[in-house]
């Protein structure tokens, strides 16, 4: 890796920067500080919505900066304190949620609202969904606007999935009562592609850090790609590298590495 040339160095956000409900260690945001200094890219790939990216990305000082969010259906362009989204693929919301509700009734459903924060059909607890939350009276209204992701949550939610699947979106299950749904070809690493182009990096100068599942296709499209330490066996084996865990500040030594 030529560590002389701009890389882009994606970098999820939950589990991998940061724990899930507080801010970056010191480490992390000293280490982002320097690889921003060193004139590298930091991208963040995250399954948040944009509302709940974007103070992540201002506590690490990412002023000039793109954001990869609800797992690569929207990509946005950071300036400052301002954004423009520059992508967003929509998906066939009412197709999912009818098969969701035939499948596990009860379901809650959460449509994206890009920027703002969602619709639901059941309030969800505060700390599972970032932004607003608006009750919708109607299932209709779940989809009557456009949305690039549905969020379901409900008991054993991860069955839902393979129906998903069938409809040829794209369902990731990230807990077992928690369903992320997409449109069909949408990733991290098919935004992060597009996001590459833009900057103009040579593919082998690409990086990327992750945890989870929605972070598999992103860490096979790096030409770096790295695990946390406390990932699942079938996370680390689609990495090159493993690193440490999110207790070890194990983001922060990834991105210490990249300055030679």
């Amino acid at each position: 890796m030529r560590t002389s040339a701009p890389l882009l160095v994606a970098c999820d956000i939950d589990g991998t920067l940061v724990r899930t409900g507080s801010p970056a260690t010191a480490a992390v945001r000293a280490a982002a500080a320097q690889v921003r200094a060193a004139g590298h890219h930091i991208v963040l790939a995250t399954g948040r919505s944009l509302v709940g990216a974007l103070p992540v990305a201002l506590q690490l000082g990412l002023d000039d900066a793109w954001i990869v969010a609800s797992n690569g259906a929207v990509t946005a362009h950071l300036v400052g304190d301002h954004y423009q989204v520059t992508q967003q693929h929509n998906l066939d919301a009412e197709a999912a949620i009818r098969v969701a509700v035939a499948a596990a009734p009860g379901v809650r459903i959460a449509a994206e609202r890009v920027g703002t924060g969602y619709r639901v059909n059941i309030p969800f607890a505060d700390y599972e969904l970032n932004g607003a939350q608006h009750s919708v009276r109607g299932l209709e209204e779940l989809w009557t606007h456009p949305t690039p992701r549905i969020a379901l949550q409900g008991p054993s939610g991860y069955r839902l999935v393979w129906a998903l699947r069938a409809l040829g979106l794209t369902a990731i299950a990230t807990r077992r009562d928690w369903v992320d749904v997409t449109a069909a070809g949408i990733s991290k690493a098919t935004a992060l592609e597009k996001v590459r182009t833009e900057l103009g990096v040579e593919p082998g100068d690409t990086v990327a850090v992750g945890d989870s599942e929605n972070d598999v296709e992103m860490l096979g499209w790096a030409a770096h790609g790295w695990a946390m330490g406390h990932a699942p066996p079938f996370v680390i084996a689609g990495a090159d590298h493993v690193t440490g865990t999110l207790d070890d500040n194990g983001a922060a030594t990834v991105l210490f590495s990249l300055l030679g």
